[in-house]
């Protein structure tokens, strides 16, 4: 194999060994044959062995690190003593690969022996199973060798530098923050077989997506097919270059493996499961956060669109007119007084028809918009995602209630299935003033987007709060889905379900991507088929929202019709 390519391989392997060890990890090849292992800065590996392999042994050392199996005081018990290191990296492996399964794929972390880690809570632990008499079976080859003297020797020189340098205790980063700052832009097709490599538990989507491309025969190009940049991350990522006032990303740590949030309060939601063509009840918990208001915040909209014409005639509600003298039904009191004056021989008047006529808004609208970590990913024109997702809220909400409609604007974002987080901007009663223009310019994007669920909790808030018979719900998103366990298709899927749940019950739905490069084929997994579309910039709205909501009021109304006809047929 070439140098080139074995130093690619290095490459990729120390990206991922980073992310599983939680802090910076190298790799360096071995002679064909030996061992792997790791002193707890480098992993040592033969970069000839097959992929499969390769990454098992990055897995476990990585692992090994991560859990502290090889602080100094565990290994300084190891120093020439061969057959103790060996019983104690069998017990001990199993134990690491369990305590870091949250990060890794489900088939790396099935190389873990539950039984075998089941017998250890701690490297201290493990050391003393180690050092008694009961049976040890032997490790697996990926778990690799233990070499103390080269540990110590590492952790020695860490420690002279530290003391050199007078700097404080620098702890273990988030593993998830770390991940957030690899995705190369270039994942898989959603579509192209089943992912095999997703852990069911929090980031395991994104390395899972990396181990697929390891393994593939041929590397995909970023082109082909792969998503939008960042779509599968669990995290924004920006590029070092572009690094700077707008680079957010979440600060949040969810409170269990699962990234859920054990806290209390919220509304129970549903989530559609792909994979088991069945819904998971109760699964996801809803909670309306107040709005945190920036005193620097203003009062006013960056910009002004010219979004209130398409928009006039949007939502007009039938008038039901008396007495005309044309219409589509016979006003009954009108045409009895007519031919009370007919036979009483006077000039009866002919007004005798009722007309509907479209003259009073009839229209709620509720606005979600995205305020996850990925809205600060740079966009077009110079700006960034998120800073264009609020020009064209701001319009519309001012422009729709302008107009005389019910009008409400809630962003979201999520942290785990148990906290979803829905600010209300502007509730359907508020009333429209620079505070709410000052609560949406204090939005910053953070954390992930469970759609799903924000879909399920702002349509249920528009069919009770709302008012009115014709509702509309408007996403502005980039398209992205990504949370603890809802990865890859699985989150595209349920966004798709709960869309089409909100329009068979009647509310037109409306998807709005603005400023952000995603292509047709990304957002329609999404968004499925409701009214969609994607704009560099937000004036070019103007063009598009006019036939758009009508389309999307239409078809609400048309799926209602049909959805009522068919539970009322008897079974």
């Amino acid at each position: 194999m070439a140098d080139g390519v074995d130093g690619d391989r290095l490459s990729r392997l120390a990206t991922l060994a980073s992310a599983l060890a939680g802090r910076s990890m190298a790799l360096a090849p071995l002679n064909p044959g030996e061992p792997p292992w790791t002193d707890g800065r480098t992993i040592f590996i033969d970069p000839a062995a097959a992929r499969r392999t390769l990454l098992e042994e990055v897995a476990v050392q990585s692992s090994l690190v991560a859990a502290r199996s090889l602080d100094g005081d565990i290994v300084r018990a190891l120093l020439r003593r061969t057959r103790l290191a060996e019983r104690y990296l069998a017990v001990e492996g199993h134990r690491a690969l369990v305590a870091n399964s949250g990060f890794l794929p489900g088939v790396l972390a099935s190389l873990a022996e539950p039984a075998v880690a089941g017998r250890s809570d701690s490297p201290a632990a493990s050391l003393v199973i180690a050092s008694g008499n009961e049976p040890v079976d032997d490790s697996p080859p990926a778990f690799g060798v233990i070499r103390p003297k080269q540990v110590l020797a590492v952790d020695d020189r860490t420690a002279k530098q530290i003391d050199h340098e007078t700097v404080g205790h620098v702890p273990r980063r988030d593993g998830k923050r770390e991940i957030e700052e690899l995705d190369d832009g270039e994942v898989a097709d959603a579509d192209s077989g089943p992912d095999v490599f997703s852990s069911p538990v929090g980031g395991g989507g994104f390395i899972g997506k990396w181990l697929k491309k390891m393994l593939s025969s041929q590397r995909q190009s970023a082109g082909g097919g792969g998503g939008p940049p960042g779509a599968d991350s669990p995290t924004h990522r920006t590029n070092s270059a572009n690094r700077g006032a707008h680079a957010v990303s979440s600060t949040a740590s969810p409170e269990s493996e699962d990234g859920t949030d054990v806290r209390t309060g919220g509304v129970s939601y549903p989530e559609w499961d792909v994979n088991r063509m069945r819904y998971r009840l109760d699964w996801c918990t809803v909670r309306e956060v107040a709005p945190q208001v920036k005193a620097s915040a203003s009062q006013v909209i960056e910009d002004a669109l010219a979004v209130r014409r398409p928009l006039a005639r949007l939502g007009m509600g039938l008038h039901r007119q008396r007495r005309q003298a044309q219409g589509d039904d016979i006003d009954i009191d009108a045409a009895v007084e007519a031919r009370v004056e007919l036979r009483a021989g006077s000039v009866p008047d002919e007004s005798v028809y009722l007309d509907s006529l479209r003259r009073r808004r009839d229209l709620s609208v509720l606005v979600l918009l995205d305020v996850s970590g990925s809205a600060a990913e740079a966009g077009t024109v110079g700006r960034t995602v998120h800073q264009q997702q609020m020009v064209a809220a701001a319009n519309l909400v001012v422009a729709l209630h302008d107009l005389g409609d019910r009008v409400a604007l809630f962003a979201y974002n999520s942290q785990g299935r148990r906290a979803v987080n829905l600010v209300p901007v502007k509730r359907f009663n508020d009333h429209l003033d620079g505070r709410v223009l000052q609560r949406l310019n204090s939005l910053e994007p953070a954390a992930y987007s469970r759609l799903g669920a924000a879909i399920r909790h702002g349509s249920a808030v528009l069919e009770n709060q709302g008012g009115t018979s014709r509702r509309l719900l408007v996403v502005i998103s980039d398209g992205l889905v990504y949370d603890h366990g809802y990865e890859r298709a699985y989150g595209a899927a349920d966004a798709r379900r709960a869309l089409t749940e909100a329009r068979r019950r009647g509310t037109g739905c409306v998807c709005l991507t603005v400023g952000a490069s995603l292509d047709t084929a990304s957002l329609q997994r999404v968004f499925g088929s409701a009214a969609h579309a994607a704009v560099d910039r937000p004036e070019q709205l103007v063009g598009v929202i006019g036939p758009l909501f009508r389309s999307a009021l239409r078809s609400a109304e048309i799926r209602r019709s049909v959805s009522l006809k068919q539970t009322s047929v008897p079974r």
